[in-house]
């Protein structure tokens, strides 16, 4: 024999469940991916700033011994660069800009999210890298 109103919430439990993991599981979604695309995006500036520290370490020796100042060999600074972020494995763009010795890195790198319904998502990181100097004896 039943009771009166034994019956009417029969399930509600489940129901409310099943709403509650799915809130859950999104929270989680968004905590995850979020944190995977800020390590790449961490990764990506990071290693722009390598590149373009590596490429600033390009100093024309030949004009710095003689006396006539302390300037970047271009060319070898852009191939430094390049060179670095080849070995890390990333692509990107290198710049140097002669008039301020400032060699700028911009690295973009890929990140696909762990939960398929965000899409895949390119992060881009950026560096550069000044060339300073005290001349003096």
């Amino acid at each position: 024999m039943r009771r009166p109103g034994e019956g009417s919430e029969r399930g509600s439990l489940s129901l409310f469940t099943a709403i509650t993991m799915v809130g859950i599981l999104a929270i989680l979604a968004l905590v995850v991916d979020g944190g995977g695309r800020l390590q790449a995006l961490a990764h990506a500036e990071g290693t722009a700033q390598e590149a373009a520290r590596s490429g600033a370490e390009s100093i024309n020796v030949g004009q710095a011994v003689l006396g006539q100042g302390i300037t970047i060999d271009n060319t070898q600074a852009i191939t430094a660069a390049q060179s670095y972020l080849h070995s890390a494995g990333v692509t990107g763009t290198v710049t140097l800009d002669p008039a301020t010795n400032t060699l700028k890195v911009s690295v973009v790198d890929h990140y696909t999210p762990l939960f398929s319904f965000f899409g895949s998502t390119d992060v881009t990181g950026n560096g550069s890298a000044t060339l300073v100097y005290q001349p003096g004896g």
